[in-house]
C-alpha cells in the first residue's frame, strides 16, 4: 500500500474490525489545490480484490450469469436472490486463474481462454477492492458439472443462462442491480452492437 504522496500524508491506520475484510480508520493530511493544509480521517473497507467474467456464447448470443443471496442488498431492499456475474476473490492468486476456477466452480464450465478487458474500483470513497473485469467464449461442449459453487464456502449459486439482450433488459428493469455485472453487460452488449454494424 502506497502511504506517501505529493500532497497526502498518511498519519496513522488503524484496524477497527477484521474479519472476512479488514475496517481500517486512517487518518491523513492533504494539500488541498488551494495550498490548504486539512487534516481528515475516513474510514476504509479492504475485504481485497477480485476478478469478475461474463462467458459469451457467439453461436447462441447467450451469456452466463448467476442468481444467488446477497446479505447487503437483502437488507437494503429485501430481495433474496440477485442475478449477477460470476466472480470471486483473488486472495493472491493470478486474476486469469482465480477466475477460470471460480467459473467451474460457480457456473460449472471449463475455458482455458480469456479475454483481460479493463481494471476497476466499483466504490472508490470507502472501498478498496480492485476488480479485473473478463470476458470470454463458451459452449455448452464446455460444461464440465452443474456448477452452484462450493457447499463448505457456504454458496448456494443458481446458473442462469440468457441472451444478452435479456440480460439487458434486466439491467434496464431492475432485476440487474450490480454494478459490475451491469458494466460487462453494457460493454460486450457494445461490442456486439458495433461488429455487427462495421
Amino acid at each position: 500500500m502506497k502511504m506517501e504522496g505529493e500532497s497526502v500524508h498518511i498519519h496513522d491506520i488503524e484496524t477497527i474490525a477484521h474479519g472476512k475484510g479488514k475496517l481500517l480508520s486512517v487518518s491523513y493530511e492533504q494539500r488541498r489545490r488551494d495550498g490548504e493544509q486539512q487534516r481528515r480521517k475516513r474510514e476504509i473497507y479492504d475485504n481485497g480484490n477480485s476478478a469478475v467474467i461474463l462467458p459469451y456464447d457467439p453461436d447462441r448470443k447467450t451469456v452466463l450469469l448467476t442468481r444467488q443471496l446477497r446479505l447487503p442488498i437483502f437488507l437494503q431492499d429485501g430481495i433474496e436472490r440477485t442475478v449477477e456475474a460470476c466472480a470471486g476473490k483473488l486472495d493472491g492468486e493470478d486474476a486469469e486463474r482465480r477466475i477460470i476456477k471460480e467459473m467451474k466452480e460457480e457456473l460449472g464450465y471449463q475455458v482455458s481462454k480469456l479475454q483481460r478487458l479493463f481494471e476497476l474500483y466499483v466504490s472508490p470513497a470507502a472501498i478498496m477492492e480492485k476488480i479485473v473485469f473478463f470476458t470470454c467464449a463458451y459452449s455448452p461442449a464446455d460444461k464440465v458439472s452443474g456448477g452452484g459453487g462450493l457447499k463448505e464456502e457456504g454458496e448456494d449459486i443458481e446458473v442462469v443462462e440468457t441472451t444478452l439482450e435479456q440480460a439487458a433488459a434486466m439491467v434496464a428493469t431492475g432485476e440487474i442491480v450490480d454494478a459490475k455485472t451491469v458494466v460487462l453487460i453494457q460493454y460486450l452488449r457494445d461490442r456486439m452492437q458495433a461488429a455487427a454494424c462495421s
